[in-house]
């Protein structure tokens, strides 16, 4: 089949997030920095580690000091959510629908491809993804459709023929930016806080593959 749906994977397939605000409280309260809730969800939910470090430090963390710092804080993450790894209810369904009707899938995520490979080896995914892009695949980060664009060639369908399921602001406009439909996940934002998608959802429940040719043909 002639078409794609390509899966951001924090908010979409696990609603990591919350796993994630731990890592960094723990991680910034060992530099005396106290973020709230609400700091993070507007800084911290969809951005990157660069922008997140370098606004919640006061100043452009960059180079070998990104690397060092983002490597300690996603190992955080992983001791943490590595006892909690829990699909989107309704994703592992919806994921098979698509493939008996032959649709191809990919992953394209943000975070980095050890994060990635805990969460789609507890989950056994990678058979199931003929794309699959992490925060090393790419040099440019969302909102730049780069991440889209590769996994659109990996899985040599057109950007016009995929579906991009986002629930972030950077990341629907990526894909959007890449030409693509896109489903807003509304795990981490409301409808308002996010860029216009052709379709919301809150889970993937009930989801079938006549969804994603409703979509493509809206």
């Amino acid at each position: 089949m002639n078409q794609a749906v390509i899966f951001d994977m924090d908010g979409v397939i696990c609603h990591t997030n919350p796993y994630h605000s731990k890592a960094f409280k723990i991680f910034f309260e060992k530099r005396n920095v106290f973020p709230s809730e609400e700091e993070f969800a507007q800084h911290m939910y969809g951005k990157n580690n660069s922008y997140i470090l370098s606004h919640f430090l006061g100043r452009k963390i960059e180079g070998q000091e990104l690397l060092e710092l983002e490597d300690e804080k996603e190992r955080l993450f992983r001791e943490i959510y590595q006892h909690h790894v829990d699909p989107v209810p309704g994703f592992l369904e919806f994921l098979q629908k698509l493939k008996v009707n032959n649709f191809k899938t990919g992953v394209a995520t943000s975070a980095p491809l050890l994060n990635l490979e805990l969460i789609a080896g507890k989950l056994n995914l990678f058979e199931h993804f003929e794309s699959i892009l992490a925060s090393e695949h790419v040099n440019k980060h969302k909102p730049d459709p780069e991440v889209y664009l590769k996994s659109s060639e990996n899985l040599a369908i057109e950007p016009g023929r995929c579906v991009v399921f986002e629930d972030s602001f950077s990341g629907v406009m990526a894909a959007k930016n890449a030409g693509m439909k896109v489903v807003g996940v509304l795990t981490s934002h409301t409808k308002d806080e996010l860029p216009e998608c052709q379709h919301y959802i809150r889970d993937y429940r009930g989801m079938n593959s006549t969804f994603i040719q409703d979509i493509l043909h809206s």
